[in-house]
This record gives structure tokens, C-alpha cells and sequence, in this order.
């Protein structure tokens, strides 16, 4: 069997690479086998894409015409929407079986899209277990989260935290480490727990983190590490994490965590406006909210103007100081994770079978 298994961004071919593993017997390509790497792919933002669009009208009519030549049996298709799902479109225009992986967010945001999606793929996989009832009966499929089996395979027994270890993660992008790491700092210094670990996602974020830690007062204690998030998360007594995976990693690790978020006034405007289908923004929160949770969300939220280490501090005090208040933040996260288990079968296993019927 021909399989072209599109992946634009760094998560979606690791997924792209688990999914390779399983399909060792077939003919597999993707956009690096065209010329196109990731790192030229994975731009964000619409001035972005503007500044390169002549790059991405080549990358469209170079996959096209693959299509047309290679005449691939299925064309599996892993986030990244804006390119893929027009890919899909076209494919799926030529008689080649379409699947795709990774829900957009219509649930969020622009809900309106989810004909073109259903009209573009035979199949979508989804990892949260509230999308497929957003599409048509039969066109969409929970999968579970891969990000289970993960913590599953890394998990080396029983978890031990450190009573007075704070966990930090400010996000990954420089502009999310400027605005949110400053506050988090002041933060631990409010708390006077023992130690904070800041776990840097990369080397240009190990940079940013380390020249904010030099220019901060908070400096002792605070110890800045490359990698190791999920490791940190399994050992933190609780955490302060920007809103993003590793909030719904900070719940797969049943940390109590304490979500937060800046952007500049303007985005923020913007995105009050726009984003209309949901009342959290936390990974976790969303999947309890939209499966129907009643009570205390999973993970408290300081948004914008909310978040000063003042109150960011107050919320996480009561995890440290109170083990009942750490255990009810403990157990909730466990019921949000827990919507997320789809059995014994793994979410790739599950995505090769509709990829090989």
C-alpha cells in the first residue's frame, strides 16, 4: 500500500514517526521526500504565512502533483489544517481515501468550518473524547490521547513529589517566556516553598529563561534544566504552567496546577471575541467541561489581568500547606484524565487500522 502521511509541525511527526513503526510493510512518503522540511513549514502567524506565501503556493502545487504522479492509496493527513486539509480536499477530489489526525478546534472557534472538513476526508481520528459528536455520525473517531501511552511507557513505578518543589513551565515560545516567566518568579517568591525547577523546552528558551533568572531578585533556589517537563510534573507538589500541552500533561501527571496566561491587550481583545465555544481555555478544563463536569473545575485559571503573582501564590499556597486541598486538586484531574482512556488498544493501533482496511 502507498501511504503520503503529511506532518507540518515537530508533534505531529513524532505522531508521524509512531504511526511509520506500525507501518514498516508499506510505501510510505511525505513532505520531506519532496524537499520541504519542518522547520520551513511550521511557520505561525497570518504575517507569516503572508511573507512566504510564493513558498506555500509551491509547497500546495508540489504535493498536488505528487498526488497526481505517486497515486498514493491513502493520504493521511496530521494537523497542521490550513495546508493539509486542502490537501486532503484535492486527494479526496481524485478518489484517494483521506484520513486525517487532530481535530481542528472547531469547538473553540469557528464551528462554521466543519462541512469543508466533513466534504474534504472519509475519517477523522480525534484524541478528545467530546469532538466526534461535532461532526456527522460515523466521521469522526475518538482514539484516545497518545499523550497517555507516553506518561504509560516513562512511568517508573510509584510516584514520590517532593513536598516543597514548585514546577514552572512559562511555555515554549520566547514572547510566552518574556511576559508569563517574570510573574511566575515573583510567584515563588511570595510562596517561600524550598525550591522552584524552570524545565526549558529548548536551547533558545534555556537562553530566554536564563537571562530573565539573571535580571530577576529571584534567583536562589530556582533551578533552570533542559528538558525533563514530564519528569518534573510526575515529582512537583504542584505547578505553574502557561496554558498550552503541558497543562493537559500537568493533569495526565495528577499535579495540582494552577493555569495561566498573558497576551497583549490586543489579542486578548480579539480572542474574547472570537473564541465563543467554550468557557476555559485549559486543556483539561475543556474536556471535563464539554463532558459535561459539574462542580470545581479541574484546574483554576488566571488570565490576563488575573494573573499577578499575588493571586497565582494564594491558589497555590493551599496545595502546599493543605493535603486535602492537594488531593481534591489531585483527584479532580484524574477524572478529566480518565475520559481520555479508550481501553487496551493504543491510539496508533487504533489510527493504522482505519489507515490499512
Amino acid at each position: 500500500m502507498r501511504i503520503l502521511l503529511l506532518a507540518g509541525e515537530e508533534s505531529g511527526l513524532i505522531y508521524a514517526n509512531r504511526l511509520k513503526e506500525l507501518l514498516a510493510n508499506h510505501e510510505i512518503r511525505g513532505y520531506d521526500d519532496y524537499g520541504f522540511k519542518t522547520a520551513d513549514l511550521a511557520v505561525m502567524g497570518f504575517m507569516a504565512v503572508i511573507s512566504r506565501l510564493g513558498f506555500f503556493i509551491n509547497v500546495k502545487k508540489t504535493m498536488e502533483r505528487a498526488i497526481d504522479e505517486w497515486k498514493p492509496d491513502v493520504v493521511c493527513t496530521i494537523d497542521y489544517p490550513g495546508m493539509n486539509l486542502k490537501l486532503a480536499a484535492y486527494a479526496k477530489r481524485k478518489g484517494v481515501r483521506t484520513i486525517h489526525i487532530v481535530s481542528p478546534q472547531v469547538w473553540a472557534w469557528k464551528a462554521g468550518r466543519i462541512p469543508k472538513i466533513e466534504s474534504s476526508l472519509d475519517k477523522l481520528c480525534c484524541f478528545f473524547p467530546f469532538e466526534p459528536s461535532l461532526y456527522k455520525s460515523g466521521f469522526a473517531e475518538f482514539v484516545g490521547h497518545p499523550l497517555l501511552e507516553d506518561f504509560a511507557r516513562s512511568s517508573t513505578g510509584e510516584i514520590v513529589r517532593d513536598r516543597q518543589l514548585l514546577a514552572l513551565l512559562p511555555g515554549s515560545r520566547l514572547g510566552e517566556i518574556e511576559r508569563n516567566l517574570p510573574i511566575m518568579l515573583e510567584t515563588f517568591s511570595l510562596l517561600k516553598v524550598g525550591k522552584a525547577i524552570i524545565p526549558a523546552a529548548n536551547e533558545r528558551a534555556k537562553e530566554k529563561i536564563d537571562s530573565i533568572l539573571a535580571a530577576s531578585t529571584v534567583k536562589s533556589s530556582v533551578e533552570v534544566r533542559l528538558g525533563g517537563a514530564r519528569e518534573l510534573l510526575l515529582s512537583a507538589r504542584a505547578a505553574l504552567v502557561a496554558s498550552g500541552t503541558a497543562t493537559l500533561e500537568a493533569a495526565i501527571a495528577r499535579c495540582p496546577t494552577v493555569l495561566v496566561y498573558k497576551v497583549s491587550p490586543f489579542l486578548a481583545w480579539i480572542a474574547r471575541r472570537v473564541i465563543k465555544g467554550i468557557k476555559h481555555v485549559g486543556l483539561a478544563n475543556i474536556i471535563w467541561e464539554k463532558c459535561g463536569g459539574e462542580g470545581v473545575a479541574p484546574m483554576p485559571e488566571l488570565l490576563q489581568e488575573d494573573f499577578t503573582a499575588k493571586n497565582a501564590a494564594k491558589l497555590l499556597k493551599a496545595y502546599f500547606e493543605s493535603d486535602q486541598e492537594y488531593h481534591n486538586a489531585a483527584e479532580r484531574l484524574d477524572v478529566a484524565v480518565k475520559l481520555l482512556d479508550v481501553g487496551s488498544s493504543s491510539t496508533f493501533e487504533r489510527i493504522k487500522d482505519f489507515i490499512v482496511k
